[in-house]
């Protein structure tokens, strides 16, 4: 009896394995230590400085409600639990320091200005973009449960570009309604003129895509939907792609243009889901926001920590 062919494994991909899998292993390892130092600056900033403005003043610096929201993702707490592990960790450590109660980081969440943090890389780079989806539960769904009626799943769309290396470089949190392809746009210009060369899979065939990789210099390696024909008035470039596909077929055109490396973003969301999780802790929109970002930032320091060095194998 014949073996089956793995779709997973097919005989004509490359393989590849991990040269450094002592150190990688006790980086992941390391991933669960609960072991935490606190800088001096993080103490002397801990509380937020006066505003100078009329009214009630802040008691916790941004830092402080990053922190302790950025604890809570990593060690999936809620924000009550948050709020007991964080000051039982202070009390450990001795450090008399208030802790933001639960109420204030739902509060302070949603007004919380977070940015995207990932490693500085000057030259140009590969910006590999694809979306997932992340399961939510809105006000609609939590009423029709609560009622006992059968509510719809609800979907948040997370669209990710991350670099050759795995480093997520860009970031987006949509409805699930949204075109992928204006969403990549706005990822291609996030990054700018740093782009060299846009991956993608055929949900990024656009005359958008192609236009914006253009401006910033960039190449774009994206298969053409099925039945696509050359637009004389459309890109060259996706002309030229076209007719590369056609004549030597897309198996052999992905291998040529090295597609697989949308392979990459992939794996980013297979990390996203397993550590922080395949659905959104908050139901508020704008505390949505400052949840994904925080997340992508603490995948690039587990990342920065310790990566995989992967080399192509001799069999």
């Amino acid at each position: 009896m014949l073996p089956k062919r793995s779709r997973v494994h097919p005989p004509y991909k490359t393989k590849y394995r991990v040269s450094n899998s002592a150190e990688y292993d006790q980086a992941l390892i390391k991933r669960g230590s609960i072991t935490f130092w606190i800088s001096s600056s993080v103490i002397k900033n801990w509380s937020a400085k006066p505003s100078g403005k009329r009214g009630g003043q802040a008691k916790f610096s941004d830092l402080a409600i990053k922190t302790a929201l950025t604890l809570g993702l990593v060690f999936h707490l809620p924000l009550r639990q948050t709020e007991g592990f964080v000051s039982s960790m202070f009390e450990l450590m001795g450090l008399h320091l208030d802790v933001p109660d639960h109420t204030t980081l739902s509060r302070r969440s949603k007004i919380l200005t977070v940015k995207l943090r990932a490693p500085r890389n000057d030259g140009p780079i590969d910006l590999i973009i694809d979306s997932t989806g992340l399961s939510i539960v809105g006000q609609g769904q939590w009423a029709a449960a609560k009622h006992g009626e059968r509510g719809r799943q609800g979907w948040k769309k997370l669209h990710l570009g991350v670099d050759g290396l795995g480093n997520i470089v860009a970031q987006k949190l949509t409805d699930s309604n949204i075109d992928d392809a204006k969403t990549g746009v706005k990822m291609i210009k996030q990054v700018g003129n740093r782009t060299k060369c846009v991956v993608g899979d055929p949900a990024y065939d656009s005359r958008e895509i192609y236009d914006v990789a253009k401006d910033v210099g960039a190449n774009v390696v994206v298969p053409p939907i099925k039945g696509a024909r050359v637009n004389k008035s459309g890109s060259r470039n996706r002309n030229k792609t076209v007719r590369r596909v056609k004549k030597v077929g897309r198996r052999k055109w992905k291998k040529e243009a090295d597609y697989h490396r949308q392979g990459k973003v992939e794996n980013t969301f297979f990390r996203y889901k397993k550590i922080i999780g395949p659905q959104m802790r908050s139901r508020i929109p704008e505390t949505q926001e400052t949840e994904a970002i925080l997340a992508c930032n603490i995948l690039n320091e587990m990342l920065a920590a310790g990566r995989p060095i992967s080399v192509k194998s001799a069999s």
